[in-house]
C-alpha cells in the first residue's frame, strides 16, 4: 500500500472512529424511512404517524416523509443488517416491561417536545428501537460517510499541496475544525450531500478520463436524491465539466439518471406522481404560505442569516471560511484557480438557493445544516490562504477551529444562550461531554450512576489509545 493510501486509510479509521464516539441522539426523520426500508422494504412509514412534525399522511398512498429519500436508503443497509439483533433486544425489553407493568422513566430534558417524544415512544415500545437503529444508522452509515470524505480530502490535498505533513494536518483541520464534526452526529441528508459534492469535484480534478465524469455525475445525481438542493450540485459538476471537458458532458449526464431515476420511483410509489417533489403533499406548516410551499425569490434577509446568525449562521459556526474569500487574490496559489472559481461560485450558488427557502429560519434549533453542501467547498479555498499565513497564526485559527468544533459536538445546544458560543461556554464551565452520555444521565431516578451523571474520561481514554494504535509505526 503506499504511503498516500495508508494515511488515508488511518485518516479514515480516526474520523470513524471519533465521530461514532460523538453519536447524537436525535430521531429525525430520515431515520423513521430507514427503518420502514429495512424493517419492510416499504416507503411508508405508517406505524410511527405523529412521532414527527415531518412525517405526513398522502390519503390513498399513507404516512411519509417530505423529504428526499436518499440518506434514509443508503441507512437502512447497515440497519437491516443489524435488524435480527435490534429486534431481539426490542422483543426482550418490551416484553419485560409488560411482565412488569413498567411506566416511562423520568426523562429530564429541557425542551417539552422531547419529553412528550419520549413518552409517547415508550409506550408505543420504539423507544429502544429508535436508539439503537439511530444508532446503527450513525455508527455504520454517516460516521464511516463523513470518515471517507475526510481522506479524500487528504487525497486531494496531497495533489495540490504535496505529500508533507501540511496535507496531513490540514485534512484534520477538515475533520475535527469545522461543522462537519458537529453535523456528523446524526444521519444528515445536508452533509451527504457535501461528501457528494467532494467526490463529484474531485472526481473531474483527478480522474482525466470519461469514466471520472461518470463518476462526478453519478454523485451529483447522488447529492440530488439526497436534499433538492443537491439540485444546484448537479448543475455545478456539469457546468464544470462543460467549462472544462466538454468533450465528457454525456458521461455526466449519463452518471446522473441512474440516482435521478431512483428519486422519480421512490416519488410516484410514495404520492403517485414521479416528477413532483415531497414537500408539494405536505399540510400547512410555519412559512408555507410564502411562495410555494415555502419556497419564494432570494430574500436578503435570509442570506444575512445563512451567513452570519448567531445561532447557525456559516461564518459564525467557523469562521475559518472567511478565508476562503481571500483566496482569488492569492498569488501563486497550489489550487488551481478554475478549481476555486468552481468552488466558490458553487458555494455562493447554494447561498442564493437557501435565501429563496423560508425553512431555512427554522435552522435555529439544529444548528448549521441548509449550509452543509457548500462546506468542503468553502474549505479548500480556506485551507490554500491558511498555508501561506504566518505559523503563529495558523496555529492560533487551527486550535480556535477545533475548539469550536469540538465542543459543538459536545454540546449541541444553540438554540438557546449565546448560540454558537454557548457550547464553548458549556465545555469551560461543565467540562467535557458525550451528546448520548448526556442523554443517558437525562433518564433519572433509574441508577445512583446516572443521577451522579457520566463521564465521558474513561471513552476519551480508550479512544486515545487505539487512535495511538491505528498511527503508531510497525517494523
Amino acid at each position: 500500500m503506499s504511503s498516500a493510501r495508508a494515511v488515508a486509510l488511518r485518516l479514515f479509521l480516526t474520523c470513524w472512529l471519533v465521530y461514532g464516539l460523538h453519536f447524537a441522539t436525535n430521531i429525525v426523520r430520515e431515520v423513521y424511512l430507514g427503518l420502514a426500508i429495512g424493517d419492510h422494504l416499504s416507503f411508508r412509514v405508517d406505524e410511527y404517524a405523529g412521532l414527527h412534525p415531518d412525517l405526513f399522511d398522502k390519503p390513498g398512498y399513507g404516512w411519509h416523509i417530505g423529504n428526499n429519500p436518499g440518506a434514509s436508503m443508503v441507512a437502512a443497509i447497515p440497519y437491516a443488517v443489524a435488524r435480527p439483533m435490534v429486534d431481539l433486544v426490542v422483543e426482550r425489553v418490551n416484553s419485560s416491561r409488560k411482565a412488569s407493568g413498567a411506566q416511562p422513566p423520568r426523562y429530564d430534558s429541557p425542551w417539552p417536545m422531547a419529553r412528550a417524544f419520549f413518552e409517547e415512544s415508550w409506550r408505543r415500545g420504539y423507544d429502544v428501537k429508535f436508539a439503537l437503529g439511530a444508532w446503527v444508522m450513525h455508527t455504520f452509515c454517516m460516521a464511516p460517510l463523513s470518515a471517507l470524505s475526510v481522506a479524500l480530502m487528504y487525497l486531494l490535498l496531497r495533489r495540490w499541496f504535496g505529500p508533507g505533513s501540511v496535507s496531513l494536518w490540514l485534512a484534520l483541520l477538515y475533520a475535527f475544525g469545522t461543522p462537519l464534526f458537529f453535523r456528523t452526529g446524526y444521519l444528515n441528508q445536508n452533509m451527504i450531500a457535501g461528501h457528494c459534492a467532494l467526490a463529484g469535484f474531485a472526481a473531474l480534478w483527478m480522474m482525466d478520463t470519461r469514466r471520472g465524469a461518470l463518476l462526478a455525475g453519478l454523485a451529483g445525481g447522488t447529492a440530488l436524491l439526497m436534499d433538492y438542493s443537491g439540485a444546484v450540485v448537479l448543475a455545478a459538476l456539469l457546468g464544470y465539466c462543460l467549462w472544462t471537458r466538454r468533450r465528457d458532458l454525456a458521461a455526466c449526464l449519463a452518471g446522473a439518471v441512474p440516482p435521478v431515476l431512483l428519486l422519480w420511483f421512490y416519488q410516484w410509489q410514495s404520492f403517485g406522481n414521479p416528477f413532483l417533489p415531497g414537500q408539494h403533499w405536505m399540510p400547512p406548516v410555519e412559512w408555507i404560505e410564502r411562495g410555494y410551499q415555502g419556497v419564494s425569490g432570494p430574500q436578503p434577509e435570509l442570506a444575512w442569516m445563512l451567513a452570519f446568525d448567531y445561532r447557525f449562521g456559516l461564518f459564525a459556526v467557523c469562521p475559518l471560511f472567511l478565508l476562503a474569500l481571500a483566496a482569488p487574490w492569492l498569488k501563486r496559489s497550489p489550487v488551481p484557480g478554475r478549481a476555486v472559481a468552481a468552488m466558490l461560485g458553487t458555494a455562493a450558488l447554494l447561498l442564493a438557493f437557501f435565501s429563496c427557502v423560508n425553512y431555512t429560519r427554522l435552522q435555529f434549533n439544529t444548528g448549521l445544516r441548509y449550509m452543509a453542501p457548500a462546506l468542503p467547498l468553502l474549505y479548500i479555498p480556506a485551507a490554500a490562504v491558511l498555508a501561506r499565513l504566518p505559523r503563529a497564526a495558523q496555529y492560533f485559527i487551527g486550535v480556535a477551529a477545533v475548539a469550536q468544533a469540538w465542543s459543538m459536538a459536545m454540546y449541541r445546544d444553540v438554540e438557546r444562550g449565546w448560540g454558537v458560543l454557548d457550547p464553548i461556554a458549556r465545555v469551560l464551565a461543565g467540562g467535557f461531554q458525550l451528546p448520548a452520555l448526556t442523554t443517558l444521565a437525562r433518564l433519572g431516578g433509574r441508577t445512583e450512576l446516572l443521577e451522579l451523571g457520566v463521564s465521558p474520561l474513561p471513552l476519551f481514554a480508550l479512544a486515545a489509545a487505539l487512535i495511538y494504535g491505528i498511527w503508531r509505526k510497525w517494523e
